[in-house]
């Protein structure tokens, strides 16, 4: 099964993305845009990994100890970059708690050999992929001044829980069933 951990979103920031998203896909409506029902904080990917060493896994997310911390969701960008985006994003702002859940994370499941991240932790909530060119008509939405476009941000959350996800690829997008949660002290 495909796995991964993830922090979820509470229904108030969901519908100012879906309020953002709507008014953006305007700009760029070939764009691959996500479903906003699937939008979280992913943690790690976990990817492959066999049912019958599902309850390891689980144990070892339990052992991971962190506080609960506030999440801001403010700001756009792009991956690569503006001037060639190919992803466009939606910035996660958790201080060094969030790095440092992600990193507890990383180090509870190399354990049970998943490859920690080679690459630094970024996180961010995947708005729109390019389909065939580069994203540019949403560029300017980095420096519009209208406060519908996100500039006061999407709002802040208590990071409370983290959760173990299940990825089933299906038509459209995948489904993400939450198999197991984990409390934040």
């Amino acid at each position: 099964m495909r796995l991964f951990i993830a922090l979820d979103i509470p229904a108030k920031i969901r519908a100012r993305l879906t309020e953002y998203m709507e008014r953006a896909r305007k700009l760029a409506p070939d764009a691959r845009w996500a479903r906003v029902e699937g939008l979280h904080v992913t943690l790690k990917f976990v990817g492959t990994f066999s049912d019958a060493r599902l309850e390891e896994m689980k144990a070892a997310l339990t052992a991971v100890k962190a506080a609960r911390f506030e999440v801001k969701f403010k700001g756009v960008g792009f991956f690569p970059n503006p001037k060639a985006a190919r992803v466009f994003w939606a910035a996660v702002d958790g201080g060094e708690q969030l790095p440092c859940l992600a990193l507890a994370i990383d180090a509870a499941l190399e354990g049970l050999g998943i490859a920690r991240e080679e690459k630094p932790y970024h996180p961010h909530l995947t708005l729109a992929r390019a389909s065939s060119r580069p994203l540019r008509e949403l560029q300017s939405l980095l420096t519009d001044p209208q406060p519908q476009f996100g500039t006061q941000g999407f709002g802040t959350m208590t990071a409370r829980e983290f959760f173990l996800y299940q990825s089933q690829p299906q038509k459209g997008g995948s489904k993400y069933t939450k198999l197991e949660r984990f409390r934040l002290e």
